[in-house]
């Protein structure tokens, strides 16, 4: 497959050398396919058009995958959004923050990246998830980071992410189903628990709030 790819960019060209010598260099051929431009032309015999041939299959699967979730209810299709943000983040050297958007069926009606570089509570901004529900006038929201380590534990961080964007969700009457972590395979908050002590513990400060006022 991958020298056929290699081929589109150099056409009548044997490319069986450089394909052999990329999967040796990346492991897999999924690692190619992850690898920047300049990673791939330190091979001999890979230039700008077997690198773009490449980096324009990888956006065009990229594309087929998010598309193919429009208008699914994410809770009969959940392995379709897994799919698509495993291949979407996967192998990327920054953490990126996505969020998709739901209606009130819970079929989804987008999928946008809202922040990148490091995520913690400091850099996501729970106000401009908020503004874009409101713009795609979604009632529930699932949101995904990835772990460039690949580890799949969520840190404490990751977890007062999740408690400070459920309780201005629940403040919004927006509901957060989930927030998923992508490395080595994927960490979902809500089948691990972790979103009904979120609630639980969101239904307490807001009782807190309650009382003191």
């Amino acid at each position: 497959v991958l020298e056929l790819l290699l081929s589109l960019g150099t056409l009548r060209k044997d490319c069986k050398v450089q394909a052999r010598e990329l999967l040796d260099r990346f492991g897999s051929f999924a690692a190619v396919l992850d690898a920047d431009v300049d990673q791939l032309q330190r091979v001999k015999g890979v230039g700008p058009k077997n690198s773009f041939a490449l980096d324009f299959v990888k956006s065009v699967a990229n594309r087929y995958l998010r598309q193919r979730l429009n208008r699914k209810s994410y809770l009969k299709s959940p392995q379709d959004v897994i799919d698509y943000l495993s291949y979407s983040m996967r192998g990327l050297k920054i953490e990126v923050f996505s969020v998709i958007y739901l209606d009130s069926s819970h079929a989804i009606i987008e999928s946008e990246v809202v922040a990148e570089g490091t995520v913690n509570v400091n850099t996501v901004y729970p106000r401009e998830i908020i503004k874009q529900a409101i713009r795609w006038n979604a009632a529930a929201i699932v949101v995904a980071h990835n772990h460039p380590s690949g580890a799949l534990t969520p840190s404490p961080q990751d977890i007062k992410l999740t408690r400070n964007l459920y309780l201005v969700c629940s403040m919004m009457q927006l509901r957060l189903l989930d927030h998923l972590i992508i490395g080595d395979g994927y960490y979902s908050f809500a089948d691990e628990g972790l979103i009904d002590q979120v609630k639980d513990w969101s239904r307490n400060a807001l009782n807190s709030v309650g009382e003191c006022t």
